[in-house]
């Protein structure tokens, strides 16, 4: 299973096919590109090799997503997902190992919300990515086309259907109607359980702070009868509560990043039956075969920014109200509630 591998039910296309679809009416141009797959011990990752020739098409564009560096223009070098450096912790200048031979990098890029057809964990020049490949002069399993005109889309898709049977036809439009809709939903539900959390935590904080004033009932009614007034009633008590709900929220930081380092060791195991490919790419014999690939984990500075001000948010609001309700009575009261 460890080494350089086709994707499942990924085809080599031969180049007569290619010529067919580059004289499908409609079709400006065309750019091919290999995707590979590569299982080691380190983990799963998808390599993709693009046509340096053509600048204007196809994954090549990904270099309009470059955070750091440039984009391949010669063999030995390469780009990287910029999350995928960061698991693996490599920078610019590093020499990453694919298929037993080192490349360079060269540059880290960011794949745009919506290009996932696009995107691989790797970009390096196309004859590279055949060069990996066993038998692989002149492989390519993908192409990208660019129309004359985009009313022509579906009679092109029903065009290339017809004499290539078998192959899968995506555009722009379909790929983002299916993906963009699974993200909505994605969003969606993270939204409402991160506002249901929200909720969960200020009601905790209002309880926690009851309770604590009215233990403290006593404390403060002595404190109004040496001659405190309101206002230093207020100021003491939302003081503490700021300062509680400040070591709260970076615990929970704390807390929360220890968990994501965590669940960053933690592995899914994935079976490749080989029945499923229709190649196959993988050899028979590794039917019951399984990889085992490791989570990756991000945190945002934006999110722990945020969890820290809504816990501060939270506590002071909570703390003013409760304050400014336990400031305006009199120590007469409250010790008489004792």
């Amino acid at each position: 299973m460890r080494g350089i591998r086709l994707p499942i039910s990924s085809q080599i296309l031969a180049a007569e096919d290619l010529e067919k679809v580059r004289a499908v009416p409609g079709v400006d141009a065309l750019s091919a590109a290999l995707l590979l797959w590569e299982f080691d011990r380190g983990g799963f990752r998808t390599i993709m090799g693009v046509d340096l020739a053509q600048p204007s098409l196809g994954p090549v564009r990904v270099k309009d997503w470059l955070a750091q560096g440039r984009f391949p223009d010669r063999e030995g070098e390469v780009v990287l997902e910029k999350h995928y450096a960061k698991f693996h912790h490599t920078v610019l200048g590093d020499a990453v190992t694919i298929g037993g031979r080192s490349f360079k990098v060269v540059g880290l890029l960011e794949i745009k919300e919506g290009s996932q057809i696009a995107a691989a964990n790797i970009y390096l020049p196309l004859a590279d990515a055949q060069a990996l490949l066993e038998k692989g002069a002149g492989s390519v399993n993908t192409v990208y086309l660019r129309l004359k005109d985009p009313s022509l889309l579906d009679r092109i898709k029903a065009e290339i259907v017809r004499i290539l049977p078998g192959v899968s036809v995506a555009s722009s439009d379909s790929f983002l109607e299916v993906m963009g809709g699974v993200s909505r939903i994605s969003d969606q539900f993270a939204l409402v359980v991160s506002l249901v959390a929200l909720g969960g935590a200020i009601f905790l904080i209002i309880k926690t702070m009851l309770a604590n004033l009215v233990e403290r009932s006593r404390e403060i009614g002595i404190l109004k009868a040496v001659g405190w007034t309101g206002a230093d009633v207020r100021k003491q008590l939302m003081g503490e509560v700021f300062v509680q709900a400040l070591l709260g929220g970076i615990a929970g930081i704390l807390g929360g990043y220890l968990i994501s380092y965590l669940l960053g060791y933690l592995s899914i195991p994935v079976s490749t039956p080989w029945e499923v490919n229709l190649m196959p790419a993988f050899a028979k014999d590794a039917a019951a075969a399984a990889q085992t690939i490791r989570l990756p984990v991000h945190l945002s500075a934006g999110l722990i920014a945020a969890s820290l001000f809504l816990s501060l948010a939270a506590g002071g609001l909570a703390s003013y109200f409760m304050a400014r309700r336990m400031a305006k009575m009199k120590p007469a009261d409250i010790l008489r509630q004792l």
